[in-house]
């Protein structure tokens, strides 16, 4: 048996589970000089994220942002993610649908001491004034029901549209959103007490219809901390927790395509995005002064779990 010490921090301060040895030098030398046991035994009792194990259930994707193989020259795993770039016109909906401001590319996402950096600039790039970021794991990770989380920090200011969502697959139900849309969160930089989730469905656009509600933190705590946002998704219902904390649920949702549970019964897939202006908030962009620091959308890590059953 080992001695273990335990350390409190208030709610909304980063601990990574996993050793980060570029900042944690003083730590391992205060532990080896009062414990005897080999420095790599006591690396390996401080586990991964991404290696916890449950009673109740698996975990089917898991990225705690640290180093691999995989990673590409700015320590994305392309194992695991791809980047949607540009506006949305290659797709058909330019300013990707919403008159979104800003311009897609690979270079805003980056690692960086155990967390996905997604970075809005404001920088002028293809007649976009804005540069930023989006992940996906299309074609790489989809999954029907289960939970996805995510242990996110945002940014707060005008015109900030930071998400974490998931799209289908396929078009079985027909296009957007016949074939539905889940935000497991949504947040206006502008209104930093306050984050959102929502389900999209319905018929095809502009016959779609959606549902939602908003989480409002307590006094004390902002986006501007980190906190999990998770869904919890079964045949039947979808609920929407922040740090565990229920705070909404549906059972009430239809496709003209197909019968209930559609369209919620197919696999999805992950996205995070950091966007700027758009419908979300009233077209709004942001003061130039708050780029005078980097604006990022921080992510710890990203975890899916399917339950026994």
């Amino acid at each position: 048996m080992h001695d273990t010490i335990n350390i409190d921090l208030p709610q909304g301060d980063f601990v990574k589970k996993t050793l980060l040895l570029t900042k944690t030098l003083l730590l391992i030398f205060i532990l080896t000089s009062c414990i005897s046991e080999p420095i790599e035994e006591i690396i390996e009792e401080i586990p991964s994220t991404c290696e916890e194990t449950y009673d109740d259930r698996i975990i089917t994707f898991c990225d705690d942002f640290l180093a691999n193989d995989n990673v590409n020259d700015n320590g994305i795993d392309t194992t695991k993610w791809a980047f949607q770039t540009g506006d949305g016109s290659q797709y058909g909906i330019p300013g990707w649908g919403n008159n979104e401001a800003q311009y897609y590319r690979e270079e805003n996402a980056f690692v960086e001491d155990g967390l996905l950096n997604i970075q809005l600039k404001n920088e002028g790039y293809d007649g976009k004034f804005y540069t930023s970021a989006r992940l996906w794991t299309n074609n790489i990770f989809s999954q029907t029901y289960g939970r996805f989380e995510a242990r996110i920090k945002l940014p707060i200011g005008d015109g900030l549209w930071p998400a974490f969502w998931l799209l289908p697959d396929n078009t079985t139900y027909g296009t957007w959103a016949a074939n539905g849309e889940i935000d497991i969160m949504e947040a206006r930089g502008r209104i930093p007490n306050e984050a959102s989730g929502a389900i999209h469905y319905g018929g095809m656009w502009p016959n779609n219809v959606y549902s939602s509600e908003t989480y409002t933190f307590p006094m004390g705590q902002t986006i501007n901390d980190f906190h999990v946002y998770a869904i919890e998704w079964t045949e039947n219902k979808i609920q929407w927790f922040v740090n565990d904390q229920l705070y909404y649920e549906t059972s009430d949702w239809y496709s003209e395509n197909g019968a209930y549970p559609a369209p919620f019964n197919t696999d999805f897939y992950i996205i995070l995005n950091l966007a700027v202006g758009g419908t979300f908030d009233g077209n709004i962009l942001p003061d130039p002064a708050i780029f005078n620091l980097p604006v990022l959308m921080q992510v710890d890590y990203v975890r899916v779990f399917q339950y026994f059953v």
